[in-house]
């Protein structure tokens, strides 16, 4: 298959999290391959200097930053390092999450906390420390990172099932404060998406696996890299008038 080119990406500074893996591994590549000028933060740091090591052909070289994103000083260390070595931030990527299962009953006030700003408080943070990059720009994308999980109910998981029900209202609530300054902002709701981790700890058969694709309208399994494609198309001048939408990229599960 052939998909579609963005001359606006070219040359852009994008910040993502989690890039290291899974759907944020699949969204660094994609970004390199449209030219732009990536930099990504993760704790898999092996992980990460792999990814690098993949796409150090591109024409600009990913750059990995060492960032646990509980510690809001450091993620605000990484952006302003990112600027300093890239320029003014033009998207940003609110990727990474941790999609845990656990039961109503095991939940404990603690383990609720770090889901929230595990799966939530560094998006808004983030946001928060880009939007004088994006000013300064003229303007710029925010991708926000949401679920299907919260409106299937996602009875195995209610701690990240609310953190990413919130996410779509910290996408509509900073769509409006941040318009004026010509910045975009939306939410994408990926599906099962079949990455590795999710075959190594919730889908470890194929049998597995096929159950959930039989449950979608398109019959095949859904990869990182289709989610990837939609972060572009919102990170590109082709989606110049959209803000404060919420996309899902399922197959049709739900």
């Amino acid at each position: 298959m052939s998909f579609a080119r963005h001359p606006s990406l070219s040359g852009r500074v994008v910040f993502g999290t989690g890039g290291a893996s899974g759907i944020g591994a699949d969204i660094v590549r994609a970004f390199a391959e449209q030219d732009a000028r990536v930099a990504f933060v993760d704790i898999q740091d092996e992980a990460a200097r792999a990814r690098v090591e993949e796409l150090a052909p591109s024409l600009y070289k990913p750059l990995f930053l060492h960032c646990d994103l509980l510690d809001i000083d450091a993620l605000r260390a990484a952006i302003v390092a990112v600027k300093d070595q890239l320029g003014p931030i033009g998207v940003l990527v609110n990727n990474a999450a941790n999609d845990d299962r656990h039961a109503v009953s095991d939940v404990t006030p603690e383990y609720w906390d770090r889901a929230q700003n595990v799966n939530l408080r560094h998006q808004f943070f983030a946001a928060q420390a880009v939007q004088p990059h994006m000013r300064e720009l003229g303007g710029g994308s925010i991708i926000n990172f949401s679920s299907i999980a919260w409106r299937g109910g996602g009875a195995n998981m209610p701690a990240y099932a609310t953190a990413k029900a919130a996410v779509v209202g910290l996408t509509n609530s900073l769509a409006r404060a941040l318009g004026a300054d010509n910045i975009r902002v939306n939410a994408i709701e990926p599906g099962a998406v079949i990455t590795e981790r999710q075959r190594q700890l919730w889908y470890p058969t194929q049998e597995s696996v096929n159950a959930f694709v039989e449950r979608q309208c398109i019959k095949k399994v859904l990869e990182g890299d289709a989610i990837a494609r939609m972060v572009l198309f919102l990170a590109s001048d082709d989606s110049q008038m959209i803000t404060k939408q919420s996309f899902i990229v399922d197959a049709g599960l739900l």
